[in-house]
């Protein structure tokens, strides 16, 4: 199949990062819409659980919608070239799900789309992906690409997010929170207050489980204290793995063990359990590079997320 430069770019050029796309011969713009700022809810996760999880960035949003005159294709074979762009780049695939495994129906009508004609989406077969420069705790750049076809023609829906260089995080933030959460209770309570969440440091599990050891953990003492305190607020726990295995697995294994984290606080410091939930993330949101031991250690995490308590 030859490819040829579609003239639009995916980041802005002030940016010094910006990307240039090839797409097939045929392909034709049918609609753009840009919004800035804006924000825009980028997929990370599939359709479970009568939801999807999203990644919500402030930026410049661009969107276009591509029509392409080509038949016999499946929306992979229009995704692959796209998506080895991206990754050629320097993006990080985060999301790369098909019609089934996204969600089919209720995926695609959880997430925002152009409007048809401009953007045909055929429920029972389209590909979907997630793009990301930086970590999603400090994204500078987001992509997200939709692909679908129908008997002559395929289309093509990008989302781009450009995060302005004076709104990103400084590149050390990630580790200075893996290391700043103070041991006693009123430094611990502060941390929580000014960031709205804060990990719960030298928890201990069973390698490769959710049990969580039998040991006292100041983390939880302080957090237990802390919501003790402040009856005003409630917090969600979300467990957080490495980047080894499957994303499914992961996700179960850090809901897990968030889970046995709310399940200690209520047995042990009773706290309430109206004023607790748990969820995981598995893999999806790393606060250090998966590439080295000692980031991978700092991404095995339970964290947790303050919130006005639901009367």
């Amino acid at each position: 199949m030859i490819w040829r430069t579609v003239l639009f770019w995916l980041l802005m050029a002030n940016m010094g990062g910006a990307v240039e796309l090839s797409l097939p011969p045929s392909a034709r713009l049918t609609a753009e819409r840009d919004t800035a700022p804006d924000i825009y809810a980028a997929p990370v996760t599939v359709f479970k659980e009568n939801a999807i999880q999203t990644l919500r960035i402030e930026g410049d949003v661009r969107r276009s919608a591509w029509k392409i005159e080509i038949a016999g294709t499946t929306p992979l074979q229009i995704m692959r070239p796209i998506r080895s762009q991206l990754e050629a780049e320097g993006y990080t695939i985060i999301l790369d799900c098909d019609a089934y495994s996204c969600g089919g129906f209720d995926f695609r009508f959880a997430i925002e789309t152009l409007p048809a004609p401009n953007m045909y989406v055929d429920i029972r077969s389209y590909q979907f992906v997630t793009a990301i420069k930086g970590t999603t705790n400090a994204p500078e750049n987001v992509v997200t690409v939709l692909t679908s076809t129908e008997t002559s023609s395929a289309y093509v829906q990008i989302i781009q997010v450009d995060v302005p260089m004076s709104d990103r995080a400084p590149s050390a933030t990630p580790q200075v929170e893996v290391t700043a959460e103070a041991t006693d209770a009123s430094g611990f309570a502060q941390v929580l207050l000014d960031r709205g969440h804060v990990v719960l440091s030298a928890l201990e599990f069973d390698s490769g489980t959710s049990s969580l050891g039998d040991k006292t953990f100041a983390a939880l003492e302080n957090l237990a204290s802390f919501l003790k305190a402040r009856p005003e607020f409630q917090v969600v726990l979300v467990g957080h793995t490495d980047s080894v295995g499957l994303l499914e697995p992961n996700i179960a294994l850090s809901r897990s063990r968030a889970e046995s984290v709310r399940q200690r606080l209520v047995q042990q410091y009773g706290v309430p359990n109206d004023r607790l939930d748990a969820h995981g993330m598995g893999y999806l949101a790393p606060i250090a590079t998966n590439l080295t031991a000692q980031g991978r250690e700092a991404n095995r995490r339970v964290e947790a997320v303050l919130l006005p308590r639901n009367n």
